[in-house]
């Protein structure tokens, strides 16, 4: 809903509101998919969008890419089961999502990607608007179209809000860990040893207890995933096109983004 291209809701889209957009169609909105860079929590601020439930969906476009977000039903595998537990918001049928960290996606924060310029929406208001460094417009990502539309505070829950869980792919994890890419053979072999231990990247991301994990790969690799359950990692806003990075390993690099502030720290 979010991002600044196509986002029904984004900074380029001309519309403040879904009913602005959809009109006496706005009805038949039952849904809505928060995108990478956005998480329930950033859209529990916009009052409007109480009347749909928040969906997180996976783009297709490659396999290993399937499921980094989702969405977790306890109900028959139909479209008619599903859309029920749509429509009702049924927080007992659509049990939690599976949440990217927003800071990941690559529109989260503002920005020039020529530049290598990542503002967030105070600096972006100090700068008004304007790349600090070729003076041309900056990329007006989620988080500061969020804080214009707003009429909560941050940390607002409605009722009946369906729960989330925030992850990172298992293989970026263990790359961090390694200090090597998510493609490195050494990645795929820590990998297919947990999958073979323990059947599915979910379960292990979501579900293997520490001293189970710590029984079947490195200590390091191990206290990664746990940190990545309980959110206890470092992020680095995506901007412009450019993904965030989820810093893991406390040895882990950041990227060569420009700030013109400091980074935002830990997640908690």
């Amino acid at each position: 809903m979010w991002t600044p291209w196509f986002g029904v809701l984004g900074s380029k889209s001309g519309f403040d509101s879904l009913e602005e957009c959809f009109g006496d169609y706005v009805k038949y909105i039952y849904a809505g998919e928060t995108g990478l860079s956005s998480d329930p929590p950033m859209n529990w601020r916009v009052s409007e969008l109480d009347r749909i439930v928040l969906l997180s969906n996976s783009d297709a476009h490659s396999p290993e890419k399937i499921g980094r977000e989702a969405n977790v039903f306890d109900a028959d595998f139909s479209y008619k089961a599903v859309m029920e537990a749509i429509r009702a918001k049924d927080p007992k049928k659509l049990l939690y999502t599976i949440e990217f960290f927003p800071e990941e996606g690559k529109y989260h924060y503002d920005g020039h990607r020529v530049c290598g310029v990542r503002c967030s929406p105070e600096e972006t208001k100090k700068y008004n608007g304007i790349c600090p460094v070729c003076g041309k417009p900056l990329v007006v990502g989620v988080m500061n179209r969020v804080e214009e539309l707003a009429d909560r505070e941050k940390g607002f829950r409605p009722e009946r809000a369906i729960p989330f869980k925030s992850l990172i792919p298992l293989k970026e994890v263990i790359a961090s860990v390694l200090g090597v890419g998510s493609q490195a053979k050494i990645v795929e072999k820590e990998y297919n040893r947990l999958i073979g231990s323990f059947g599915n990247e979910f379960k292990v991301l979501l579900d293997v207890s520490g001293e189970e994990l710590k029984e079947t790969v490195s200590f390091d690799i191990a206290e990664a995933i746990v940190r990545v359950r309980q959110g206890d990692v470092k992020l680095e806003p995506g901007y412009d096109g450019v993904f965030g990075k989820i810093l893991i390993s406390p040895n882990q690099k950041t990227g060569d983004a420009k700030d013109p502030a400091p980074a935002q720290n830990t997640l908690f």
